[in-house]
C-alpha cells in the first residue's frame, strides 16, 4: 500500500511517515503542491491544506479531476465550514491536527475497506430514479442530476436500503466511514443538498423522507 504524504513541516512529516511505515505502509513524502501533482499516483493521499506554493484545496481539486485516488485531508483548519469545503472539493475524509497516529491509521483502514467493499450492482432503477454505478450517472424524473462525491455516496446508501429507515449514525458509517467525527448537523446538511438536487418542487416531491426521532428513508415510488 503506497501513501503519498503531502506535508511541508518536517517536524510533523518525519514522525508521521515513520509511524505509517511501522504500520506496513510504503510512504513517499513531498513538501509542496507542485511535487504532489507531479508524483506518481499512490493508493492513498494524505494532504495538508497549508502548503508553501499553493493552497491544498487546489491540489485536492486537481488530483480529483484526474483520479479517484482516496484523499484524506490532514490540517489544522478544523471549522465545520473548512470540513465541508474540503469534502466538496473531493476529499474522502478530514483529520484535524493534532491527532494520534493510531486515529489516522484507523481512518486510513476504514476508508480503504469502504472503497474496496465492492458488491454494488451495475445499475439501480425505479419509476423516477436511475443510477449507473459504473459511470456514476444519475437521472431523476428523466433529468440528469449532477452530484458531488458525498451526495452520490449518500444517495447510494439510500438506494441500497430502499424503504428502510437509516439513522444518523448509520448514515455516518455508510457515507463518511465514522460515527464520531461527522456531526448530525453535517448529515442533515447533506441530506438537504441531495433533496434540492433531486428537486423537491417536482410533482411527486422528494423521495427522501424524514422519520422524526429516527432518521431518513428513501421511499421508492409505487
Amino acid at each position: 500500500m503506497n501513501i503519498l504524504l503531502v506535508e511541508d513541516e518536517d517536524a510533523i512529516a518525519a514522525p508521521l511517515a515513520e509511524g505509517l511505515r511501522r504500520e506496513g505502509f510504503d510512504v513517499e513524502r513531498v513538501a509542496t503542491g507542485t511535487a504532489a501533482l507531479a508524483a506518481q499516483l499512490p493508493d492513498l493521499v494524505l494532504l495538508d491544506l497549508r502548503l508553501p506554493d499553493m493552497d491544498g484545496t487546489e491540489v485536492c481539486q486537481r488530483l480529483r479531476a484526474r483520479s479517484e485516488v482516496p484523499i484524506i485531508v490532514v490540517t489544522a483548519k478544523g471549522e465545520e465550514v473548512d470540513r465541508v469545503v474540503g469534502l466538496e472539493l473531493g476529499a474522502d475524509d478530514y483529520v484535524v491536527k493534532p491527532f494520534g497516529r493510531q486515529e489516522l491509521v484507523a481512518r486510513v483502514d476504514v476508508l480503504l475497506r469502504r472503497l474496496r467493499s465492492g458488491g454494488e450492482p451495475d445499475t439501480y432503477a425505479d419509476a423516477r430514479l436511475s443510477i449507473s454505478f459504473a459511470q456514476r450517472a444519475v437521472r431523476y424524473d428523466d433529468r440528469e442530476v449532477s452530484l458531488t462525491r458525498l451526495e452520490y455516496r449518500l444517495l447510494s446508501a439510500f438506494v441500497r436500503h430502499p424503504n428502510q429507515v437509516l439513522s444518523h449514525d448509520q448514515l455516518r458509517e455508510l457515507v463518511w466511514g465514522d460515527t464520531v467525527a461527522t456531526s448530525r448537523d453535517e448529515v442533515k446538511l447533506y441530506v438537504g443538498y441531495l433533496r434540492r438536487k433531486l428537486d423537491p418542487d417536482a410533482p411527486g416531491g422528494t423521495p427522501i423522507e424524514t422519520v422524526r426521532g429516527f432518521g431518513y428513508r428513501y421511499k421508492t415510488p409505487v
